[in-house]
């Protein structure tokens, strides 16, 4: 079950998605493909962690799971960044609607 910008681990149980994220938008929203990503806009600034701690709530409300089942994995100080969201294979189905 994989994606360009996303793929489940049926070994560790979990999705690991490619984001490009855009900090300061008016509302947080996804918005398309960005290369092998998926765009998220955050309406949070970059600045002190609060985009990264949006994009996690935001993730969580539009995935139905817990925030601690969240992790940046990889690009917590850049754009392009690798989140890690603990789960079975229902997550697929959820990402395939966000997307």
């Amino acid at each position: 079950m994989n994606s360009g910008w996303y793929r489940y681990d049926a070994a560790r149980r979990c999705v690991i998605l490619t984001l490009h994220v855009q900090p300061g938008a008016r509302s947080s929203e996804t918005a398309g493909l960005h290369g092998a990503a998926l765009k998220v806009r955050i309406a949070a600034p970059a600045a002190d962690n609060r985009a990264n701690a949006t994009l996690v709530e935001f993730l969580a409300e539009r995935l139905g799971v817990a925030r601690s089942g969240i992790a940046i994995r990889h690009g917590a100080s850049g754009r392009r960044k690798v989140v890690e969201i603990a789960g079975g294979p229902e997550l697929v189905i959820k990402l395939g609607k966000i997307g």
